[in-house]
């Protein structure tokens, strides 16, 4: 589904990484290793469309991202390494503007959404009063609002405390027993059930 070929990346004339191979069926995860400055954060953000390779090809469905945009980011949730949280909004007025501008909504509650990620009874307060950790799962709530296939996940355990890792890696596993995949970095070792790991060296 998601084939990624000869990919090279150089930033400030300094090579992060090249022909850089791999890919990802349905049902399955990958999570990103490597030290700091070795590409990951480049990597997520190219498989994303947001930034060009140096060299070679991102494709899903055997074609090539670039030339199909409005179908990838249909297919894909992309949270980053920041929450991008409205502080002066609540987790549920959040919550409504992602699904508002989501392609693809789906029927999950925005409450069963918040409650899945731990913050019931959190609904109404403002997001600046959260903590980094709550206000981290307001962000990776939203991936439970609608129908993306692909998520792309930059540092998703930032911030959360071990039941708060071990919910997030119950959410993993199953979008992936549904069929979905997902892409993240992490110094943290995912423990799910379809997870491998590629390391970047860097």
């Amino acid at each position: 589904m998601l084939n990624i070929k000869h990919l090279q990346c150089i930033r400030d004339d300094r090579v992060l990484f090249e022909d850089l191979n791999f890919s990802l069926d349905s049902g399955h995860l990958i999570q990103i290793e490597g030290r700091n400055g070795s590409g990951k954060t480049s990597l997520l953000r190219i498989l994303c469309g947001l930034t060009l390779p140096t060299e070679g090809t991102v494709y899903w469905n055997n074609e090539d991202i670039q030339e199909t945009q409005s179908s990838y980011w249909a297919s894909l949730a992309y949270i980053g390494h920041h929450p991008a949280v409205k502080a002066e909004l609540t987790p549920l007025e959040n919550l409504a503007m992602a699904r508002a501008l989501s392609i693809k909504p789906n029927s999950i509650s925005l409450l069963e959404a918040l409650d899945k990620v731990g913050l019931y009874g959190f609904e109404d307060v403002p997001a600046r009063t959260l903590s980094a950790g709550q206000q981290r799962r307001v962000a990776l709530a939203r991936l439970l609002v609608n129908e993306a296939k692909l998520w792309i996940l930059d540092e998703p355990f930032t911030a959360l405390d071990k039941a708060a890792i071990r919910m997030i890696e119950t959410l993993l596993d199953e979008h992936a027993r549904q069929g979905g995949m997902a892409v993240l970095t992490s110094h943290h070792t995912v423990n799910c059930v379809h997870a491998s790991i590629l390391k970047l060296n860097g």
